[in-house]
């Protein structure tokens, strides 16, 4: 990298470009955008997606992933209220899974990206008592903050 490049970068008109190897990514989502969203986003990368608790379930325990990406909300009568006795069939229920199979994902890095702010921390409560590095990003600043962890 030469003298006028790195100039460059310092005054933020340039870029520090590398190249990374692909990247294992779980999704546990419901919305189809969003789907698609995450398929953009980690273009190149190796990407499991999935809408159920149980199908997640499998996945998480078949397969070594590097970021995992949980939702709270899976089913339309989540998004009205947490007033609700179907955390069966929630991302919560992933959390709690977890927080019982320590052993499974260990390494990975976890993200709640929920915009269920009250199921989001319980999520990240659980997993954090498991001994996982987690995150709550709210899905619109979810894209901001991954800045961070890959280009």
């Amino acid at each position: 990298m030469g003298l006028f490049h790195n100039l460059l970068i310092k005054l933020g008109l340039a870029e520090i470009k590398a190249e990374r190897s692909p990247i294992t990514i779980f999704v546990l989502d419901d919305d189809e955008r969003r789907h698609r969203w995450f398929t953009k986003r980690f273009a190149g990368d190796e990407l499991d997606i999935t809408v159920t608790v149980a199908e997640a379930k499998e996945l998480l325990a078949k397969y070594v992933y590097d970021a995992v990406f949980l939702d709270h909300d899976l089913l339309p009568h989540h998004y009205e209220s947490n007033d609700h006795d179907d955390f069966a069939n929630t991302g919560y229920a992933i959390a709690e899974w977890l927080g019982e199979n320590k052993t499974i994902q260990r390494s990975a890095t976890f993200f709640v990206h929920t915009r269920n702010a009250e199921g989001a921390y319980k999520m990240v409560e659980l997993l954090r008592d498991s001994g996982r590095q987690v995150e709550y990003v709210p899905f619109p600043m979810l894209d901001a903050k991954l800045k961070t962890y890959w280009k």
